[in-house]
């Protein structure tokens, strides 16, 4: 999987909700430092994360993995 494909469009999605990152680690509980590697693409959020993200982000989750091949 392109896991920086992945970051992008999460970073894409919170920059349009106008979230920090430090913000969007708040909203789900993880530090700030987790979603920095996961929009650099260097950590791959687990099942739980990826929901929550998509739910703060107010996406459906299939949204975050638009244009990648998996």
């Amino acid at each position: 999987m392109n896991t920086r494909a992945l970051g992008l469009n999460i970073k894409a999605e919170r920059n349009r909700k106008e979230l920090s990152q430090e913000k969007l680690a708040e909203l789900v509980s993880m530090s700030p430092t987790s979603i920095n590697s996961i929009e650099k693409g260097k950590q791959i959020p687990n099942a739980i994360n990826l929901y929550l993200i998509a739910k703060v982000l107010e996406v459906d989750i299939n949204e975050l993995f638009k244009g990648i091949e998996l």
